[in-house]
């Protein structure tokens, strides 16, 4: 890490904080994550989709779905979260940057 802080600048960004503390790509999959499930859920509270109808939807249980909607599980695939786009009418973008 330098030492050299631009001008205005209190520090180094949060990302090489990230990079420093070898953390940097499990907090973006974890943010990742947490912003799909969110908005996965604002988009069932805009069509006022139920869990229960969602979960019929995509031809699974409750249990699975709540997984799917919480933001601190990483299990869920991305299989699952297609479906679940597709089940509200949306997709997800992917994209190598």
């Amino acid at each position: 890490m330098t030492n050299d802080i631009e001008k205005g600048r209190l520090g180094p960004t949060f990302d090489s904080f990230l990079e420093e503390q070898g953390i940097a790509e499990e907090t973006r999959e974890i943010a990742v994550k947490r912003v799909i499930a969110w908005q996965l859920a604002q988009v069932m509270e805009e069509q006022h989709i139920n869990k229960v109808e969602m979960a019929r939807r995509l031809n699974t249980s409750r249990a699975q779905l709540d997984r799917l909607l919480d933001p601190d599980n990483d299990s869920v695939t991305l299989g699952m979260l297609t479906r679940a786009a597709k089940a509200v009418g949306r997709t997800i973008r992917l994209e190598l940057a």
